[in-house]
């Protein structure tokens, strides 16, 4: 690991010349930018690159964002299973109403056709009475 150690000595010639004050400023934050150490806006020391900070709090905050919207996308999903499902179980207490129906409508002609044949059958056996 690298290790800089930055000093400056500051004449009152130099503290006249801002434009290589600047210079040094500079090249200074070059050097620390190799080591990978940044100034903010606010000129704090940072380990990472002021862009890339920003872009991490971005990404976060879209993160976040994607989030919520998954929670909200899964609750409109729970509600519309339940919504199917109370559906499916209307339906199919409808299905056993119709087999009801249609079984009770089978025994119905059923009976009425053995009430035919027995009605029949004494039709038969009031002719025979007639006969004799």
């Amino acid at each position: 690991m690298t290790h800089l150690l930055l000093t400056a000595t500051v004449t009152p010639s130099e503290q006249n010349s801002s434009r290589k004050s600047g210079w040094e400023t500079a090249m200074a934050k070059d050097i620390l930018g190799e080591a990978g150490l940044h100034f903010d806006e606010l000129n704090k020391l940072r380990v990472l690159d002021p862009e890339v900070t920003q872009q991490t709090i971005e990404l976060k905050e879209e993160c976040k964002d994607f989030v919520d919207k998954i929670g909200q996308f899964q609750k409109i999903v729970g509600g519309l299973i339940e919504l199917v499902d109370q559906l499916a179980k209307e339906a199919e207490n409808e299905k056993m109403k119709a087999i009801g129906a249609r079984n009770l409508l089978k025994s119905i002609a059923k009976q009425r056709e053995a009430q035919q044949q027995q009605l029949q059958a004494l039709i038969a056996e009031k002719k025979m009475q007639l006969e004799r």
